[in-house]
């Protein structure tokens, strides 16, 4: 072992980072906002709340009281629903996680499921599978509420239960709703990375300048480029519904909406990149300025985890980035099938394809390059 030549290479290696301040910038920036944003997501969890809906079918003493004791957990937020409402409309149309509807005949049931020792009844509980975790904390605060109750009322006996229905129909499960996150996430980091890659790359090897000498114009050669991008994005889209259908049993309905957000979602991410390899001019840091944008939108945009988890800032600051509106746009397109809520996404997805590709392609200058 030779520790001088060790020593060398460590030092050189150090100096040529130290000389190229774009690589020294990301290479600190990414630590620094991976911290930030896990930091900010999580240090607020102590003052979350959660909404959910309470529709009294019964309308009686013991339904007056259960909600009573609902209202006073602090985490649960209760929103009162009328007796003629849909409640999975009203859930989806609110954007709610969850709901809780009391039965008609609930308070006779427990009067007389108290004397009938063999006796229970339910209440239903409708949840949104695409909101997994915050399910799951709704779900145990009010399992542990009912156990309380049952405690009160037989000593331990259960005759309160929950009856669990998804809100969105029957046959969906969990992978159901992850899938539309995970095609908007696929396309988002295809489409910026490849952008930044091959802009760096030909930057660096003097292909853009070459250009000007060839009869091929900016406009022709964006498009050819942006029809790889979008070759790419409808390739990954179909492999993972391939993959879904006969490993998960998939089912989503594609409609026409479904590929116009693929579309979009292409142009406006590969317009991004473009935006990004404007000013990173080393394919070394390119990478990390892509990590730096890239990973904020997969964890704040509702991708992997729900918004209610987050400070009130961070749920602000999620519906201002492109991503939240492509989940929301494929979410609301192939899952709930809710056409106004999909045009509404969709439309702010056009939208910022069209400024970002615009800016992007504005940028792309092959005579400074």
């Amino acid at each position: 072992m030779n520790p001088r030549f060790i020593f060398y290479d460590v030092y050189a290696n150090l100096k040529q980072w130290f000389r190229n301040r774009s690589s020294v910038f990301w290479s600190l920036l990414f630590p620094i906002l991976l911290i930030l944003l896990f930091g900010s997501i999580f240090s607020g969890s102590n003052d979350i709340t959660y909404t959910i809906a309470i529709q009294d079918l019964d309308d009686s003493t013991y339904s007056h009281l259960l909600i009573d004791i609902l209202e006073n957990i602090s985490i649960i937020d209760i929103k009162n629903v009328d007796k003629n409402e849909n409640i999975t409309s009203y859930m989806l149309d609110n954007d709610l996680p969850a709901a809780i509807v009391i039965p008609n005949g609930f308070g006779e049931d427990l009067n007389d499921i108290i004397l009938n020792p063999i006796s229970t009844t339910n209440l239903s509980f409708y949840y949104d599978p695409a909101r997994g975790d915050t399910v799951d904390v709704i779900k145990t605060v009010l399992q542990s509420t009912l156990y309380e109750i049952n405690m009160q009322l037989t000593g331990g006996r259960k005759i309160i239960g929950l009856n669990e229905k998804i809100a969105a129909g029957e046959n969906l499960s969990y992978i159901d709703f992850f899938l539309p996150g995970m095609i908007g996430f696929t396309i988002m980091t295809s489409s910026i990375y490849g952008s930044i890659e091959r802009n760096t790359k030909y930057r660096k090897n003097g292909i853009l300048r070459k250009l000007l000498t060839t009869p091929v114009n900016k406009t022709e050669w964006l498009l050819a480029k942006m029809l790889f991008m979008l070759f790419l994005s409808f390739l990954s889209t179909i492999i993972i519904l391939i993959v879904g259908w006969i490993v998960f049993n998939l089912h989503v309905h594609l409609d026409i909406f479904t590929v116009i957000l693929v579309i979009s979602t292409s142009f406006l991410f590969s317009g991004i990149g473009m935006i990004i390899s404007r000013f990173v001019k080393e394919e070394e840091t390119a990478d990390m300025a892509g990590g730096a944008i890239t990973f904020p939108m997969m964890f704040l945009a509702g991708t992997f985890f729900p918004l209610e988890i987050m400070p009130e800032f961070l749920q602000m600051f999620a519906k201002i980035l492109p991503l939240y509106y492509v989940n929301e746009g494929f979410r609301n397109a192939m899952i709930y099938m809710d056409i106004d809520k999909t045009l509404y996404f969709t439309g702010f997805v056009v939208l910022f394809a069209i400024i970002f590709f615009i800016i992007g392609a504005i940028l792309i200058n092959w005579r400074e390059e």
